[in-house]
């Protein structure tokens, strides 16, 4: 107990607040284990001056949110930038919420964004000296502390039911006062021990609530890593710490667990800065040192012309599974993830181009320090469209196969069929990073399928616009007679303005747009043909090189199809 938290509690503790050691019992039975055995056998990690010690705690009651893959990030670049430690911690104490296969699933999608912990749950166990790292599986840890607290007149049951809750908060909503268990309404604290004794003979169900200090008139100045230096109000409220059943609240496990695993800065959501002097007073009560904190503000969307957070039952771009199921590549979701987080990243990576998004030297006091980051997904988009556009053919098909694996088989058996050809395809305008056709990888059928004999669609009724279906046929067969697969790209040209004249196409577009009337069209009329014909689709990349790729054969086969269609 810390000497504030001692000079509180001989102040304001009467013998009539402390239970004897016989209720007590009742109340939580004695573990095998004392706190002093407890911390023991979690003992200070020997780590360098300056490390930090970071958690994630999500709860497996959905799916993993955006906003815990963006602290999860934070957390891993944090720790291991400082030569510190990251960890995965399960918060499952709302048992009745739980999802089930949402635990592994957290775990999978960490893993598969690049966010692996150092220690936490794994399949089949914990890996880790300071586990469990799942909160159900650490009761006796929690239910130590209690008794402690209940030794020293520091927490009570309370026997209230729900019922009476709500009406005792039904009545201060009517008075226009606070809702809480503080003060008058705390029906429970200061009961005298035999009332507590002939509700435990009732077999009445109870709380072991937390006997607060505090005076909610008066202000406690905290500091916060993100928000800096605030002032909020003293806690009043005898919150639960442990819930009928025996699960502990979140409050309690809280202090519980980020005492004996040592985490040094307690990243978490915004939503949860209002509890800070409750945790500040619960961890004196309990005797650990108060934590630093660092609370960040939510993920933001437009919605009209307001913002507001992102909804996990109206936003699909709140799960982190809809970014893998989309196809963006983990790297530039971390990327884009990490330019919310800190606007300066975008300067860093322009000027360190060969570096790692872990490289970044991040800064928790350069976040937003009330609105949240607002997302963009057109920010996101070009952001990975660059991040494609760099990487080397054998790179962009490793991912895209992994990716096809998992989402659409049927594309990644068409990509493995001819390894030869699928690699000639995707190293079409490769080289320099100018070939930016695909912003993730559920465009690769329609950016890359036409090569593909079982993705192709023709397309026999495209609107050619001037050019009349007789030219149409006219213009393919022509190519096919005059075709020559070992012509160089000028040739190539050549050839085609050739046949385009003698259609009546001019093979200069600016002579065609200063007299349109003098011809047909134009060489790029003529190319448009040969480009739906064999990709179905008025865009495509470089047209030459399609035709190379795709070989004499199937070149052949595709005009004459649709020639004849």
């Amino acid at each position: 107990m810390t000497v504030w938290a001692y000079l509180l509690y001989t102040n304001a503790m009467t013998p009539g607040h402390i239970l004897s050691a016989t209720t007590i019992d009742r109340l939580i039975p004695p573990g095998e284990l004392s706190v002093q055995e407890i911390e023991a056998r979690y003992p200070a990690r020997v780590l360098p001056a300056g490390a930090e010690v970071m958690r994630t705690a999500p709860s497996p009651t959905g799916y993993l949110h955006i906003g815990t893959l963006y602290t999860a990030l934070i957390c891993k670049i944090v720790a291991r930038q400082t030569g510190g430690v990251y960890a995965l911690r399960m918060e499952d104490t709302d048992q009745k919420r739980e999802v089930e296969g949402a635990r592994e699933l957290i775990m999978e999608l960490l893993e598969d964004f690049g966010l692996m912990y150092d220690e936490g749950p794994v399949v089949g166990g914990d890996k880790g000296d300071y586990g469990p790292y799942t909160q159900s599986q650490r009761g006796a840890l929690y239910h130590a502390y209690v008794r402690r607290m209940l030794e020293q007149g520091r927490a009570y049951p309370c026997f209230m039911t729900p019922e009476e809750l709500e009406t005792m908060v039904a009545g201060q909503i009517r008075q226009k006062i606070r809702p809480g268990y503080y003060g008058q309404w705390a029906a429970w604290r200061d009961r005298p021990e035999a009332e507590v004794i002939a509700a435990l003979d009732a077999g009445k169900p109870f709380v072991i609530r937390f006997r607060s200090l505090g005076d909610g008139n008066k202000k406690r100045v905290v500091e916060d890593r993100i928000k800096g230096r605030k002032e909020l109000p003293e806690n009043d409220n005898n919150i639960v710490l442990i819930k009928r059943g025996g699960l502990p609240t979140y409050h309690l496990a809280h202090i519980v667990d980020d005492h004996l695993m040592h985490t040094t800065t307690v990243l978490r959501a915004d939503e949860r800065f209002s509890s800070v002097t409750l945790h500040i007073q619960l961890a004196e009560a309990a005797g650990v040192t108060p934590f630093t904190y660092a609370h960040i503000a939510p993920i933001q969307k437009m919605d009209g012309t307001s913002r507001r957070k992102l909804s996990k039952r109206k936003d699909p771009e709140a799960s982190a599974s809809t970014y893998l199921q989309q196809g963006y590549p983990t790297v530039a979701v971390a990327e884009y993830l990490l330019l919310l987080a800190n606007s300066n990243f975008e300067d860093w990576q322009a000027e360190n181009p060969g570096k790692s998004y872990l490289d970044f030297p991040f800064r928790l006091e350069k976040m937003q320090k009330n609105s949240g980051a607002l997302i963009s997904l057109q920010k996101l988009d070009d952001i990975s469209q660059n991040y494609l556009a760099k990487l080397t053919t054998g790179e962009l098909l490793s991912q895209a196969s992994e990716w096809a694996g998992r989402f659409d088989q049927a594309l990644q058996i068409t990509l493995q069929a001819d390894p030869d050809y699928t690699e000639k395809v995707f190293n079409i305008e490769r080289s320099g990073g100018q070939r930016k056709d695909i912003t993730k990888f559920s465009e690769l059928r329609d950016a890359y399928g036409f090569f593909f004999d079982d993705i192709y669609n023709q397309i026999a009724d495209f609107d050619f616009g001037q050019v009349e279906k007789a030219d149409v046929a006219a213009i393919i067969a022509g190519f096919l007679q005059s075709y020559n697969a070992n012509h160089t790209q000028e040739e190539w040209f050549e050839n085609v303005k050739r046949l385009g004249g003698e259609l009546g196409f001019t093979p200069n577009t600016r002579e065609y747009r200063q007299n349109p009337d003098a011809f047909k069209g134009s060489v790029a009329e003529v190319a448009m043909v040969l480009r739906v014909a064999l990709t179905g689709r008025n865009r495509s990349p470089n047209l030459y090189d399609v035709m190379r790729v795709m070989g004499q054969e199937r070149l052949v086969a595709r005009l004459s199809r649709f020639a004849g269609a």
